[in-house]
């Protein structure tokens, strides 16, 4: 499938549910940070020491959405509406949702497992967007981002580009209020599970499900030739291939395929 971006503003109302309901958690809890003072950021931040220590484990889930500052918020929300948008519309909204959260979690625990006694709070959700980021590089390498806003570049350098920067910053400890290895672990992570996870689904899938697409003969009466019947394109079937193009890509489809693919996206278009 061809996936055509626009140049639409940035508008609640156009957002896909998944980006939306993150947008209105981040801005909700943004606001009840400022009302409720410093204390807000040690007791839902994650703060590694807290964690595992007091057992204060619900801020491995609610650091993703404290931000220490305006700024924070709305580039971490941009890149969140820039590259979500495209993630959640090929995914759908609930593989989108969880991935956002693998990705998160997972910087919880690379937190948790290089600081354990570390007081210092981690704060915002740029783990999971630098994994939005890898996603939609890979789905769309050859899409082109404007870097800095003016500087074009493939969606797929940016990643690597974004890659090195963080792994340079945290190597030599440029930017030291900034958590460059959440950055980085939230990268490495969503690409490992794309890249593997998402095949070894795929080869499940295949070992314990019947082979899709099987025809079937039958006897057909026709009084005069008539175009054939379009083969039907269920959300499992369109579902499944998705997989197959992320793990193997395009060159891996047949024939059956391919048209399962072309009704549904002249489906979507109308």
């Amino acid at each position: 499938m061809t996936r055509f971006f626009g140049h639409e503003p940035m508008s609640l109302r156009r957002m896909l549910p998944g980006v939306k309901a993150l947008v209105v958690a981040n801005v909700a809890v943004f606001l009840l940070s400022l009302l409720a003072g410093p204390e807000f950021y040690r007791h839902f931040g994650l703060v590694p020491r807290l964690v595992l220590q007091e057992r204060w484990v619900w801020q491995v889930f609610t650091y993703m959405f404290v931000h220490g500052g305006f700024l924070h918020l709305f580039f971490n929300l941009f890149m969140l509406w820039m590259f979500g948008m495209a993630v959640e519309g090929q995914w759908g909204t609930r593989e989108f949702v969880k991935f956002y959260f693998i990705c998160g979690l997972g910087v919880a625990a690379v937190a948790l497992l290089i600081g354990p006694n570390s007081p210092i709070p981690l704060i915002g959700a740029s783990g999971a967007i630098y994994g939005l980021l890898v996603a939609f590089a890979m789905l769309y390498p050859d899409a082109v981002v404007y870097l800095y806003f003016f500087l074009p570049v493939k969606a797929a350098h940016m990643a690597i580009l974004c890659g090195v920067v963080e792994f340079v910053a945290m190597a030599t400890d440029a930017t030291p209020g900034v958590a460059r290895f959440a950055h980085l672990a939230g990268m490495i992570i969503a690409y490992v599970y794309i890249r593997w996870w998402w095949v070894l689904r795929l080869r499940l899938k295949s070992a314990f499900q019947r082979p899709p697409f099987v025809a079937q003969e039958r006897p057909v009466r026709r009084a005069k030739p008539q175009a054939e019947r379009p083969i039907a394109a269920s959300m499992e079937d369109v579902d499944r291939i998705l997989d197959k193009i992320l793990a193997s890509g395009l060159e891996s489809l047949t024939d059956a395929e391919r048209a399962v693919m072309k009704i549904y996206s002249d489906r979507m278009q109308h």
